[in-house]
């Protein structure tokens, strides 16, 4: 059922001749893909072309413009948006979802719960996101542009275990359908996809549901999820990955009738390259007619990084996807054109306090958290908590994505809680956890800490020796490397030092590692002051410094 014989692609390094084409080298052009090797660096693009956790991702194009969302799990604001001109290039435009629902399902942090695999289409001039909540059910949300405003998520099937649901509205015939998958943990059942006949206003079913793909059925097919519905040459299309995570792949299904039978192939997989577990995410056409194919790679602590594969139809009518069913490393570009380098925003000076949109917290925001002001910096109140010695628990985290290249974190931290325990840092925050910060003595003084926790411990221990900060502000850095080695620095006034052992970042179940920043207090009474971050950066470091 593959998709052709093995033609492996390298994501070695790109050479540029003297003319300023690709070099045709090992490296780039083990495999005859066309036009590669010939074209100029400035046509062709790299995989991946997201490389940070942008975990199950889904597009559309309305006009000229593509746009993507994917999972946010128990995050807020959740439903990332991000949008693009040339499919290379994205930046990130906000949430379609402020907060989580029910609200007091998520005052708490449930890192591997809440948005589960959404789903982005424009139907009827609205956008509209289906996604599932694997302990409540299927929701859905639209929007007349974007940028909002967006409707109060709506519960159009309730039930545990319903996962990755897509609509799918017949432009010839006026019906709309739904297919969604399930999962085990909840409901029992796994490798399986679930169809109902749906109303055109997108808000209810109008069926209880049919099995239409049971992937026990499909010999070495196991945990088949994530579909995608689509239309297409008189046919239904059911694009859907199976294998897991780590080393699935991507498959297509096919039938005349929504309901079924189908028939399955696979389009997409690891072969001879590097590209591990290829799968899930959405098909796109340009408005020149070219189809392309965006999916995620599982890559450990870095989470789920987006690639993009080249599509087309062969002449028996199937879907081929990359290199004959091979990821590709390096490829030419979409025929669009070209916008201008961007990627989605990972600096911030939090003028007048505020934060970007590249920040969201571990859970729903509660009033307090943080301060606008007149000035620069963010301002996060201690909040009171009687797990501050346990990050994964906390709710007031403001996180962002680990990036997936070798890369240098730095923030100034300025503590002004007189709180004896309070504190305050800079974090990688997973399964495992360690941080990098200042805390108030019972004697009064700033104490500069360095701190961790193994994903098996109930609490945090001492990483390094900790020692006074005698100004109470600090500059934190932390240096990430290859597979995720984070290195934890602090310059007091000294210039930078480094503080105790390297750190492996690990990820959650379903979740990369994310970065951090934090102002705890312990349990008492009354305000217990804050701190201050400044001039957030991440810098790509080089492969030497990255050893």
């Amino acid at each position: 059922m593959s998709g052709g014989p093995a033609r492996p692609v390298t994501d070695g390094p790109i050479r540029p001749t003297p003319d300023g084409h690709i070099s045709p080298t090992p490296d780039v052009c083990a495999a005859p893909i066309p036009d590669v090797c010939a074209a100029p660096i400035s046509d062709l693009y790299t995989n991946p072309i997201l490389n940070a956790d942008w975990s199950d991702p889904d597009v559309v194009r309305v006009g000229d413009d593509f746009y993507l969302t994917a999972s946010s799990f128990g995050r807020a604001p959740g439903l990332p948006l991000l949008h693009s001109r040339d499919l290379v290039n994205w930046t990130l435009v906000g949430h379609a979802l402020q907060r989580l629902e029910p609200a007091a399902e998520f005052r708490t942090p449930r890192h591997d719960c809440g948005i589960w695999a959404p789903s982005i289409r424009h139907h009827d001039d609205r956008f509209w996101i289906f996604w599932g909540d694997p302990d409540q059910g299927i929701f859905q949300i639209n929007s007349p542009e974007i940028r909002g405003p967006w409707t109060r998520p709506h519960l159009v099937k309730a039930g545990k275990g319903l996962i990755d649901p897509c609509p799918l509205w017949d432009e010839e015939t006026g019906d709309a359908y739904l297919v969604h998958a399930w999962a085990k943990s909840r409901s029992g059942v796994k490798n399986r996809l679930t169809g109902h006949r749906m109303h055109p206003h997108g808000t209810e079913l109008l069926d209880e549901g049919k099995l239409i793909v049971d992937g026990d059925r499909i010999p070495g097919w196991f945990t088949l999820e994530g579909p995608k519905l689509y239309r297409h040459d008189g046919w239904f299309w059911i694009l859907a990955p199976a294998g897991g995570v780590e080393t699935g792949w991507q498959g297509a299904l096919r039938s005349r009738g929504f309901f079924g039978p189908y028939e399955e192939k696979i389009v997409l997989e690891q072969q001879d390259t590097d590209v591990n577990g290829p799968h899930q995410g959405g098909w796109v056409r340009t408005p020149s007619g070219e189809d392309w194919f965006l999916h995620f790679q599982q890559r450990g602590a870095y989470g789920r990084v987006v690639h993009l594969q080249p599509m087309r139809w062969s002449t028996d009518g199937w879907p081929v996807l990359g290199d004959d069913g091979a990821p590709v490393a390096v490829h030419r570009r979409p025929d669009l054109p070209p916008g201008p380098p961007a990627a989605p925003a990972t600096d911030d000076d939090f003028p007048g306090g505020r934060f970007g949109r590249q920040w969201s917290w571990t859970a729903n925001q509660q009033d307090g958290w943080a301060t606008h002001h007149s000035g620069d910096g963010l301002r996060l109140t201690c909040v009171r908590s009687a797990d501050a010695h346990d990050l994964r628990k906390l709710p007031s985290i403001l996180t962002q994505r680990l990036p997936g290249t070798p890369s240098a974190v730095e923030v100034e931290l300025k503590l002004h809680s007189e709180e004896p325990g309070a504190r305050a840092g800079l974090a990688v925050l997973g399964d495992a956890f360690s941080w990098i910060g200042l805390q108030r003595g019972a004697d009064g003084t700033v104490h500069l800490v360095h701190r961790f926790a193994e994903g098996v411990a109930e609490r945090e221990r001492d990483a390094d020796h900790p020692r006074v900060a005698p100004e109470g502000r600090v500059r934190l850095r932390i240096e990430i490397g290859a597979g995720a080695r984070c290195r934890f620095f602090h310059d007091i006034g000294e210039g930078p030092q480094l503080s105790g052992p390297v750190f492996a970042a690990t990820p959650w179940r379903w979740v990369g590692a994310l970065l951090g920043l934090f102002a705890l207090a312990p349990v008492g009474s009354g305000h217990a002051g804050a701190a201050t971050f400044m001039h957030f950066r991440i810098d790509s470091l080089s492969p030497i410094a990255a050893e």
